[in-house]
């Protein structure tokens, strides 16, 4: 595949940075818009030390498949302006539509044969664009199908269970204060145990609820969550199979983590060093790459 720079001007006007990863051949090519998790994530999904590595892996497999990929730099992150710790979760939606937005206007890229692949809060997102008249096609990979405070709280039930015994107790009773805390601050930025937490962010997040969105979509979705994820509900593949109105495809993958990688240890947090040593699970490139390919190439 070739890779070209693209820069993404935001609906504020600040500049993100990005990758667009073309198949080889000549144009206009089928494409879909990646969208990364939470946090201060690059345009491959890593952040500081914890790399996923998400983006070149999958770039290069639509790309074999003719599918280019456009995938960027959240703000403040890597060559994207703005500040990562006052961008709301409203911002991030944002900046998505224009990154979409800057894909579909692209003269090596196919009109109407622009899909979007989400992973966690991407897939969120992925949710609201997915009734775009400019999608084609909708992959959520571990996205929640409930409001977002509702997803939190489930996450943090799972993510302390598999913490020893001794801090469970203590975890939960300073989480709810603090989750308190953020809920009636108006500001941006709050300290949390010391450290400077996105509130804004956490706020918009609390009260989204994506199963609005997953109503209407029209366009063809696949839908993937791994049976070990302890960051979304497994068992919300159902509800979004009952509010996609169109064709919806659903797969609980067995022993697939949040961080789209197989382990067939205890679910927790704790193993995600280990796994990240791992490559992003093939069998789950290989679905979405062929789910896509179906839909996309003529």
């Amino acid at each position: 595949m070739r890779e070209v720079d693209v820069a993404i001007t935001a609906e504020d006007g600040v500049l993100l940075a990005g990758t667009l990863s073309l198949p080889v051949g000549v144009g206009p090519h089928p494409a879909v818009l990646l969208l990364h998790g939470s946090g201060r994530l690059d345009r491959d999904a890593n952040a500081g030390r914890l790399r996923m590595g998400f983006g070149q892996p999958l770039a290069a497999a639509l790309a074999e498949a003719g599918i280019a990929v456009l995938r960027y730099d959240r703000r403040g992150v890597g060559g994207s302006g703005g500040d990562w710790l006052t961008t709301g979760f409203v911002d991030n939606r944002q900046d998505a539509v224009a990154a979409l937005r800057a894909l579909a206007d692209r003269a090596d890229i196919q009109a109407g044969a622009v899909g979007v692949v989400g992973h966690s809060e991407g897939a969120v997102h992925a949710m609201a664009l997915g009734s775009r008249p400019d999608v084609a096609a909708v992959v959520l990979l571990a996205g929640f199908a409930r409001d977002g405070e509702s997803a939190l709280r489930w996450q943090a039930r799972k993510i302390i269970g598999g913490l020893p015994a001794p801090v469970r107790s203590v975890l939960r009773g300073v989480g709810n204060r603090q989750l308190a805390r953020v809920k009636a601050s108006g500001a941006d930025v709050v300290r949390v145990v010391g450290s400077k937490l996105n509130a804004r962010w956490m706020r918009e997040m609390l009260v989204h609820d994506s199963r609005s969105n997953l109503a209407t979509i029209r366009v063809p979705v696949l839908a993937i969550t791994g049976d070990k994820d302890v960051q979304v509900d497994p068992a919300d593949l159902d509800r979004i199979r009952e509010l996609v109105p169109g064709e919806v495809e659903v797969h609980r993958v067995p022993e697939l983590t949040h961080l789209l990688r197989r382990d067939p240890g205890r679910p927790s947090v704790r193993s995600y060093p280990r796994q990240l040593r791992q490559p992003v699970d093939a069998e789950v490139l290989a679905l979405v790459t062929t789910w896509l390919a179906r839909r996309l190439v003529a």
